[in-house]
């Protein structure tokens, strides 16, 4: 571990919290810059609310959401009017801090008055949704999914999504919320960081019993039943892939700010944690997204008042030593350097992290805790002994990572488990390739930037969007464009986010870019105005770069 930072090059860098942990120029690191601020509860809210717009019928697994305190009235104004007009919903919300994490600070409501808005809201900002009240139940108890997904490359996008996960549970009896139980904590959250302060907690050598179990424990217990197992992996994989989509544009914009193309720097990869509960009918909902998952796999156990001892986690052995052996594997360096393309023996890897080649740089206790140095330990030596269903792993395999002729017996990962992780994007790319009509807006976004390592277009930027992409005329002239830059950047540097700089951040572009497509492809769907915009636009500059290509030849 190096809490100050190294000077020597390194093949991965494995950060406590984000990527700013240190400076770095080369190799790969474990975090994406912009993911810690991706993922919090409002900037989430808002890339998957600007989806909802384009898409409401494939983006309908985020629970509607309000962001406070900005919406507050308009919070209000909305359940009013529902429950004026259907005076049978009995709505119950939930409350959460923006930056809170391990169910700190959540609460119910069962009317919008009894949001605290007093002090608090206003100097920290929250997210208010819809409770879902007919969770699906296991043993009368509600509970949770966290699921790892590697997101190994943004640009292409690569996507993996670990076979088991962890289901955590509560640890009382549920019951649907009233205002006599609303307070009852255990009964609604499933945060594990909340409910081990249980006397109900119950920690289990088994990996299908206890208040921590294996996601494939579940599932087991579902097919019994007759549930379709299959279709929910799928519900589940398009989940995690549309999320993603909703996220990646704005990572973008982080991205070429802190590693501007053209200049040296390091490739990234990062695990998530996805949090997704199971409605009775067993459609999956997105909860929220973590952009550091906890990764121990012990818990603490009181020997006697007052003295804890660290105990290992069967449950959380299982599945997480899986998640970072195979991400090691796929991000393995050595792998491109060897003529046949097989990957490096995890013994080998492991030789080169003593030698120095990985190192682990913590900046708090929580990530600086050995547990990250025993779980790549076990990797050397340890099989997963768990699988899902076969209709399960043909959901989810991604295919042999071995090529035609490839002689199994010879390959330095013969004696290993099969790849936990398995691909699902770019291979099911053709389904959901039609979402991303955001990441082409900051694509254009992007272009129009100017100075590398900035995240926000000035007004010189936009005005040469609209020139270069002809999107002015006599009814739209660039006073127009100068009023609709002033007003929509002024918006949204009111909203009380943290800014560095002045300008129009990606999201005001995406609006002013949504108000551009309404105004030019009227009497159409939004996402079809969109994207004939788009296609507008990169036609121009497409025949723009050819002007200046056959320029700088003469």
């Amino acid at each position: 571990q190096f809490p100050f930072g190294r000077r020597l090059p390194c093949d991965i860098y494995w950060h406590g919290v984000s990527f700013h942990d240190n400076n770095i120029f080369s190799g790969q690191v474990n975090k994406f810059p912009g993911m810690t601020e991706m993922v919090r509860k409002i900037t989430l809210s808002r890339a998957i609310r600007t989806m909802q717009d384009l898409f409401p019928l494939e983006y309908d697994f985020y629970p509607r959401s309000w962001i406070l305190p900005e919406e507050f009235s308009l919070f209000v104004d909305e359940v009013r009017m529902m429950t004026d007009s259907d005076p049978a919903w009995k709505p119950t919300f939930i409350v959460k801090p923006d930056g809170g994490c391990q169910g700190e600070g959540i609460y119910l409501i069962k009317d919008p008055s009894d949001i605290r808005l007093t002090g608090s809201i206003q100097s920290r900002p929250a997210v208010v949704q819809e409770y879902i009240c007919k969770p699906l139940l296991v043993d009368k108890l509600k509970f949770d999914i966290r699921l790892y997904v590697l997101l190994k490359s943004l640009e292409p996008l690569e996507i993996y999504i670990a076979k088991d996960g962890l289901s955590r549970f509560c640890t009382e009896p549920y019951q649907e919320p009233t205002l006599k139980n609303l307070h009852q904590i255990f009964m609604h959250l499933t945060n594990y960081s909340l409910n081990i302060h249980s006397g109900n907690f119950i920690h289990s050598d088994s990996v299908s019993t206890g208040s921590k179990r294996t996601f494939s424990s579940i599932l087991c217990r579902l097919s019994s039943r007759g549930a379709d197992v299959k279709k929910l992996w799928s519900d589940i994989i398009s989940l995690v892939i549309k999320t993603i989509i909703a996220l990646t544009p704005e990572l973008k914009v982080y991205y070429q700010s802190d590693i501007p193309a053209g200049k040296p720097g390091p490739t990234c990869f990062q695990i998530l944690g996805f949090d997704i509960l199971l409605m009775q009918n067993l459609k999956p909902v997105l909860l929220e997204v973590n952009a550091n998952p906890s990764m121990r796999i012990e818990h603490e156990q009181e020997l006697s008042p007052g003295v804890f001892e660290n105990v290992p986690s069967p449950v959380d052995e299982e599945v997480k030593v899986a998640v970072i052996r195979d991400t090691l594997r796929l991000v393995d360096p050595q792998k491109k350097k060897r003529k046949d393309d097989h990957l490096l023996c995890i013994e080998d890897f492991y030789a080169s992290l003593c030698k120095s080649s990985l190192h682990t740089i913590g900046k708090c206790q929580e990530y600086s805790h050995p547990s990250l140095y025993t779980i790549i330990s076990m990797c050397c030596r340890c099989q997963v002994s768990k699988h899902i269903s076969e209709a399960d792993e043909e959901l989810l395999d991604a295919g042999r990572a071995d090529g035609p002729g490839y002689n199994s017996a010879k390959s330095p990962e013969a004696g290993l488990p099969s790849l936990c992780l398995k691909q699902v994007f770019p291979k099911y790319a053709m389904q959901f390739n039609h979402l991303r009509l955001v990441d082409r807006v900051a694509a254009l976004f992007i272009r129009f930037l100017g100075v590398k390592g900035t995240t926000k277009l000035g007004p010189t930027g936009f005005r040469m969007f609209i020139r270069n992409c002809k999107l002015s005329n006599s009814s739209f002239s660039m006073a127009s464009v100068d009023i609709l830059y002033i007003d929509i950047t002024r918006r949204w540097n009111s909203m009380g986010i943290e800014h560095k700089e002045s300008g129009m951040c990606l999201q005001a572009f995406v609006e002013a870019f949504f108000y551009l497509a309404q105004k030019k492809c009227k009497s159409l769907p939004l996402h079809e105005q969109v994207a004939l915009l788009i296609d507008f636009c990169e036609y121009h500059l497409a025949a723009l770069d050819e002007k200046r290509l056959v320029c700088g030849r003469g």
